[in-house]
């Protein structure tokens, strides 16, 4: 997912950073000494504590850099319309789940021509970064899902954190009680349910390619499950992953499946005791697979001005180096993706290490279907809300999923 739904900054109207933004392009000549990031990183204090990095950074290269902000739901078609008049900023901070449409179009730089190959990366943290094969976007931090447990609850109905799909089954149904359900989840049609719909999905061998697979309806009706024997509420199918922290947090769920971007919530509540494990798995021995989030800092290729690329890749370089990585991962509640970095991430803040451990198996949601995401994505929302409502029984839904998407990608040839 994206890192947060972005707001533009207080005390700057969002027409003025568009009139910025279009204004960078205007010039004929760039300053040859100032280099710009387009990020969508609009709130505070992120936007400031990302002037600070890219300052330093900056002076490392012997450049100044600028930051351009613009709401996560704007950057796209604003960088689209950017390309289109050669006026792109060096550094561009695309979403993991967007970079594929730029790289296959052709306009991003490999990363490992300008020295930053990801040999150290696992192999879900390259995927993220990468398209066909090719290594595009260096991430600073990224985030994926987990089983967040309220301790109070589960000591005294004498239940420990469940790992398996059973011990999950009758550990929900066993802290369901009055207007406590076992169980909170976000069933959506759109980004926030399909997200956390994959965990089961590609967990038990399932696969977007495959939706009609037996593996993918085994998983859906265990989805489903969940809520037919009431130890997860219906009213899933309304939630964003907002919503299943604000029940959580409420004691209307003693268990939630979300992500770390939560935690900074989750302070405000200091007599709520909780504490996280991965997604819990079909069997006892099974390799946990889940969703990898966040963005991606990818140099755009210079037609002008292709001198600018080697720059731009030590801003990245720098950026996303494994110090950067565990300094933002601490403060922006995010997990580092280099190991060295991880490894000191669970020791410095062990109530999230269960996503640093959920990350390394983790994969990317394009590693398979590249810019067709978006056709899978929509099917598989459908299936949900078509199961879960009870339109159609999970075989049904994931048979029409499939019709869906080979309809879709038919109609694009």
């Amino acid at each position: 997912m994206r890192d947060r739904l972005l707001r533009p900054p207080r005390g700057v109207p969002a027409a003025a950073a568009a009139l910025a933004l279009l204004c960078a392009g205007c010039a004929a000549e760039p300053d040859p000494d100032v280099y710009t990031i387009m990020n969508s990183s609009t709130d505070e204090p992120y936007h400031s504590w990302d002037d600070e990095v890219m300052k330093e950074c900056g002076a490392r290269a012997g450049v100044q850099v600028r930051q351009l902000s613009v709401p996560a739901d704007q950057l796209v078609p604003k960088a689209l319309r950017m390309a289109s008049s050669h006026s792109l900023p060096d550094v561009l901070v695309l979403d993991g789940s967007d970079m594929p449409q730029f790289a296959s179009a052709g306009g991003l730089v490999p990363l490992a021509e300008l020295g930053m190959p990801p040999d150290d990366l696992s192999e879900g943290a390259r995927s993220f970064g990468s398209y066909d094969g090719t290594y595009y976007g260096a991430a600073r931090s990224v985030n994926s899902l987990g089983l967040f447990y309220n301790k109070d609850v589960l000591e005294e109905e004498g239940v420990a954190p469940p790992r398996t799909w059973d011990e999950l089954r009758a550990s929900a149904e066993r802290l369901t009680e009055g207007d406590r359900y076992g169980l909170a989840i976000s069933a959506l049609s759109t980004a926030d349910g399909v997200y956390q719909f994959l965990p089961w999905l590609w967990s038990n061998g399932g696969d977007e390619r495959r939706l009609d697979s037996p593996e993918s309806v085994e998983a859906l009706e265990f989805v489903v499950s969940l809520v037919e024997d009431g130890s997860a509420s219906r009213s899933a199918v309304n939630w964003t992953q907002a919503d299943v922290n604000d029940q959580f947090i409420a004691g209307n769920a003693a268990m939630m499946i979300n992500g770390p971007w939560q935690q900074p919530v989750l302070a405000e509540h200091p007599d709520l005791d909780w504490g996280v494990v991965e997604v819990p798995v079909p069997e006892e021995g099974d390799e946990p697979v889940a969703p990898i989030g966040g963005t991606t800092f990818t140099v755009p290729v210079n037609t002008e001005h292709p001198e600018r690329e080697k720059t731009a890749g030590e801003l990245v370089a720098c950026l996303t180096e494994p110090q950067a990585q565990l300094e933002w991962s601490t403060k922006a509640s995010n997990v580092p993706v280099n190991p060295q970095a991880a490894e000191r991430y669970r020791e410095e803040v062990p109530k999230l290490a269960a996503f640093a451990d959920q990350v390394e198996t983790a994969r990317s949601r394009t590693e398979h279907v590249g810019t067709d995401w978006n056709v899978y994505s929509q099917a598989i929302g459908t299936a949900l809300q078509a199961a879960l409502t009870g339109e159609a029984t999970p075989e049904q839904a994931m048979s029409r999923a499939q019709s869906q998407v080979r309809q879709e990608l038919r109609s694009r040839q």
